[in-house]
């Protein structure tokens, strides 16, 4: 995934930054450990670059206290190509998005009290990844030729797949900044969580917060694979909100 906006830093790749759950079960990659030679903290993230037995890479996890010296090891990880990083205005070929091993943080210190584990797609804030209960929600469907329902879009994703819907629901899950995007979970009241067609992923450059009615238009996208055993069968990308 080329010119990633912004650090994701997940919807979706190693273990919880963003409170994303993987769809599927995939093993996860082999750990990477190396001394740290350079540390670099932006908000809610910390880049790292290390001296591995394979030469240098460079690595990134969520605020962690990590010092230059310390031996650390990456775990879950999924190794991005051209990720670019607003706050370092760089580009890394390649980079390392995952979370600190046990030893890591033994050589870092305590995690921050409150830490959420970290997700390679999450988002940094662990009030954001909190879904909000949804029981009572009835949200109207959105009007036009396009209009579909959650479980519609759900349910019938093999027959929407690249077509353009609009979905009107509640926001229940709001994670920004996850690779260079704004990750929103929408319920309308439709589906059941039985079979997971009560609750839909869109990826959208808007933003909003918890509890907002919103109507996204966007692509549907099927069978996303976002690594380390993040999938979605069913989500709606480039999406804008109103």
């Amino acid at each position: 995934m080329k010119s990633l906006i912004a650090i994701c830093m997940i919807v979706a790749a190693a273990s919880v930054w963003a409170g994303e759950k993987p769809a599927s079960s995939k093993p996860a990659p082999v750990p990477v450990s190396g001394e740290v030679l350079e540390v670099k903290n932006v908000p809610n993230f910390t880049y790292l670059r290390l001296k591995t037995k394979n030469g240098e890479v460079w690595a990134a996890v969520v605020t962690a206290p990590v010092k230059k010296g310390a031996t650390v090891t990456i775990e879950n990880y999924s190794a991005m190509q051209n990720f670019h990083s607003k706050e370092l205005k760089k580009t890394f070929s390649t980079i390392l998005l995952g979370r600190l091993g046990g030893s890591a943080e033994s050589a870092a210190g305590s995690a921050p009290a409150g830490m959420p584990e970290p997700h390679v797609l999450g988002a940094a804030n662990a009030t954001l990844g909190k879904e909000k209960e949804a029981d009572d929600i009835h949200v109207p469907k959105a009007t036009g030729d396009d209009a579909r329902t959650v479980a519609e879009v759900m349910t019938k994703g093999a027959e929407l797949k690249g077509k353009q819907v609009q979905v009107r629901g509640k926001v229940v899950k709001y994670n920004p900044g996850i690779m260079g995007k704004n990750w929103v979970h929408l319920r309308d009241g439709s589906g059941s969580a039985a079979d997971n067609t009560n609750d839909i992923l869109v990826t959208t450059a808007d933003e909003t917060k918890l509890g907002d009615v919103v109507t996204a238009k966007g692509i549907v996208r099927t069978d996303k694979d976002f690594g380390a055993g993040y999938t979605y069968k069913v989500l709606i990308e480039e999406a804008t909100l109103k």
